[in-house]
């Protein structure tokens, strides 16, 4: 049995993943279900060795997205960027926040490894994570799937496709998934630690009214409530007295089943909602014309009070539990034109891209429990306000960017070497604009050089990206590849600064090579990339903690002097065993060497060492896939495994996060004859099935207290069934 082909749109069309010279993970819709993965918030396990998906410390109302090394962590306030573009059916999700909503019925995620300055532009420095959605077949199809699981877990999933009808197509997806927290909160009447409650709806109408012209309309809405991650007090200081522990706080170095103090919490609620609308005008076989516009809107509150008593010693009647409180409210627009030529020996890609987001946020950190006089008691304060050093909000920013592009890239194959050449540049030239405001400080107006006002943020940049790649092809099976490319992040300013620092641009350009090889007769196929990457001004946060009296973080950024540089090695294999037997495993190791940066803090500038963050430097997954079709049913098994190496979760802290070690299953019985020629699906599965447990986070060691760290998710399990006709 022969591999099947995968195709990928890494270059703006369609290509066979084996013949596409970019380092590219995918992941299909089959090993989608069988890892069982329900939003973003899933691959946290490492399932694909190169990406890594973070929460912003404890929430997952809001995600940190890294390829090879690049994972800013802070990248969710309106004045500043992620350095990995996420794009959901080719349109650019400018957020963090949403990013864990409820995944649709997806066809793959891509995974284009490396800078992809040139096709995806601004904010690609370290790759572009692209997720396919099924277009409408104009085919009747009905699947329905249900579950239930361990935690009170329960999802219901409707997947519609109407049959076309003076040629329009028509698909409707509905998601409901939920659990209940993993981490028992025993203060009454408020929720769990680490728990979701995710719905979605989405519709999709595609127009074919020939064959050269298709027009399709995507609108999706999802609501997503969350409850953080719990922070333990995981170790304590060694130099801290023992009355900095009151006797209420436990030293937690397993993971927790319950909070050692209950706490108030509520769900953080998170509504995403988008219109989207792809034109497509091929009128010959060379050219083609496309267009996608796009609009969407996010809106995210968060409530985290999952550090509870393990940030800050104890002191007799103080008040505790700082409750981090925080909204944001971003709507975006983006119009792309493409136009697509393809010759027999040259093909290319160009076209234009606009962007325009704007957004406001704003914070506000009160206190919620207040100790007794001895530590043995704790109780609720009256109100938020009574906690509060500051009044509401105690900060607040707007900001506004207007990003305008221009790209192109093109391949030639010379009549030379049997045609075994390609020859492929491009580049981008972007004017990125920026400009934003920052309202409130404090719980009051802003004070910056004695004058009182806000304090405006407004600056441009222009940049062009070039990429050039040779390729060659020895075989019909084997690939070679040599690529350089280039692309940044754009710069902006710090809402949590007291003064709404400013900061520049990164950029990165790197260098690779790449071999992608099937043999056995296409039962076997190896890709292997290796990478430097030189990085310049790397944006890097600093941080303070009740800065001037307050109960609020502080983070300034300041752009690093010096070069960065990483580099890495990645393998991605298959092997189709035997009939119904496929194995895969993937493999990605990191080097990081960053400079170090000015604390911004320190009264006498002083160098810090800064590191590349949530990446390991080994990392690995496996898994093995068996399908046996049986007389009235089809047998499947899945079984994967991913291990990593600790990393560090701080840019500034050099403590390692634990190792891990996470497997995950799934068995179903499927294809079952149904009445009405409809058939069922039973499946079981188990997620972390061996109830692994390790740091996924550890702080810094607070000398006077101890150290704070998160654990990973327990076991979780449980059965689903599936009717489809």
């Amino acid at each position: 049995m022969a591999l099947g082909e995968v195709v990928v749109t890494a270059q703006k069309r369609e290509t066979d993943l084996q013949k596409t010279p970019i380092a590219i993970s995918v992941m299909g819709g089959e090993e989608l279900k069988a890892r069982r993965v329900q939003s973003l918030t899933d691959l946290m396990d490492g399932s694909l060795p190169s990406l890594r998906v973070a929460p912003f410390f404890s929430r997952t109302s809001a995600l940190a997205v890294g390829i090879r090394g690049i994972v800013p962590f802070d990248a969710n306030q309106p004045s500043r960027d992620a350095g990995v573009g996420v794009y959901i059916v080719g349109v650019y999700l400018g957020r963090s926040q949403g990013l864990g909503a409820a995944l649709f019925d997806i066809e793959r995620i891509e995974v284009l490894k490396g800078p992809q300055g040139s096709l995806f532009g601004r904010n690609s420095t370290g790759g572009a994570v692209s997720i396919v959605s099924r277009a409408p077949s104009g085919e009747f199809g009905l699947r329905q799937s249900a579950g239930v699981g361990n935690y009170g877990a329960h999802r219901a999933e409707s997947h519609l496709d109407l049959p076309s009808w003076n040629n329009v197509a028509v698909k409707l997806d509905a998601v409901i998934t939920k659990r209940d927290g993993t981490v028992e909160n025993t203060l009454e009447g408020e929720e769990d630690f680490n728990q979701y409650d995710r719905k979605g709806f989405h519709a999709g109408v595609q127009w074919t009214p020939n064959d050269t012209f298709t027009a399709r309309y995507d609108f999706d809405i999802s609501k997503d409530k969350t409850t953080p991650f719990y922070v333990q007090l995981v170790e304590r200081s060694a130099t801290a007295p023992a009355s900095a522990f009151a006797p209420l706080v436990q030293v937690q170095s397993d993971r927790a089943k319950a909070v050692d103090i209950g706490l108030p919490q509520q769900e953080s609620v998170g509504d995403i909602w988008g219109h989207m609308l792809h034109l497509s005008w091929a009128p010959n076989d060379i050219y083609e014309l496309r267009s996608i516009t796009a609009y969407r809107s996010v809106e995210q509150d968060q409530w985290d009070n999952g550090i509870g008593a393990h940030s800050s010693a104890f002191r007799p009647n103080a008040t505790f539990a700082r409750y981090s409180l925080a909204s944001l409210r971003q709507e975006q627009f983006s119009q792309e034109v493409q136009i697509l030529g393809t010759f027999e020996r040259f093909n290319f890609v160009g076209g234009v891209f606009y962007y325009h987001e704007k957004g406001d946020d704003d914070a506000w950190t009160p206190n919620t429990m207040q100790w007794n006089a001895t530590g043995t008691a704790a109780t609720r304060l009256p109100s938020l306000a009574s906690g509060a050093a500051t009044p509401f909000p105690d900060r607040a920013s707007t900001a506004m960017t207007d990003s305008l592009a221009a790209f192109g890239q093109a391949t030639w194959t010379p009549p030379v070497l049997d045609d075994r050449l390609h020859l492929t540049a491009g580049a981008r030239y972007t004017h990125d604009k920026k400009e934003g405001h920052l309202t409130k400080v404090n719980g009051a107006t802003p004070v910056l050089g004695g004058v009182v006002g806000e304090i405006e943020f407004k600056d441009s940049w222009n940049r062009l990206d070039p990429m050039v790649t040779v390729a060659f092809d020895p075989t019909d099976e084997l690939h070679l590849y040599a690529r350089w490319g280039t692309a940044y992040r754009a710069g902006g300013a710090n809402g949590r600064s007291v003064s709404y620092r400013t900061f520049d641009p990164e950029t990165v350009s790197t260098v690779e090579a790449g071999l992608k090889a099937q043999f056995l007769r296409n039962r076997a196929r190896i890709n292997l990339a290796a990478y430097s990457t030189r990085y310049k001004d790397i944006q890097i946060d600093f941080n303070a903690a009740n800065l001037g009296g307050s109960n609020r973080g502080t983070i300034e950024t300041v752009n690093a002097a010096g070069v960065g540089k990483i580099k890495g090695f990645e393998a991605d294999a298959s092997l189709a065993i035997a009939d119904g037997l496929t194995a895969s495993l993937a493999y990605a190791y990191t080097k990081g060497d960053l400079p170090p940066a000015d604390n911004p803090f320190d009264a006498t500038p002083a160098l810090v060492a800064s590191y590349i963050v949530f990446t390991p430097k080994n990392a690995f997954t496996a898994a093995l896939d068996y399908v046996r079709p049986m007389a009235h049913a089809t047998f499947r098994a899945h079984i994967d495994g991913n291990i990593a190496d600790g990393y560090r979760a701080t840019s500034g802290v050099a403590d390692f996060s634990d190792n891990s070690k996470l497997v995950n299953a799934r068995i179903s019985l499927g294809e079952i004859p149904l009445s009405d020629a409809g058939e069922l699906e039973i499946a079981v599965w188990s997620r972390n099935l061996l109830n692994e447990a390790h740091l996924f986070y550890r702080g810094g060691m607070s000398p006077t207290f101890g150290r704070m760290g998160m654990f990973n998710e327990p076991r979780t399990y449980g059965v689903d069934a599936t009717v489809r006709f």
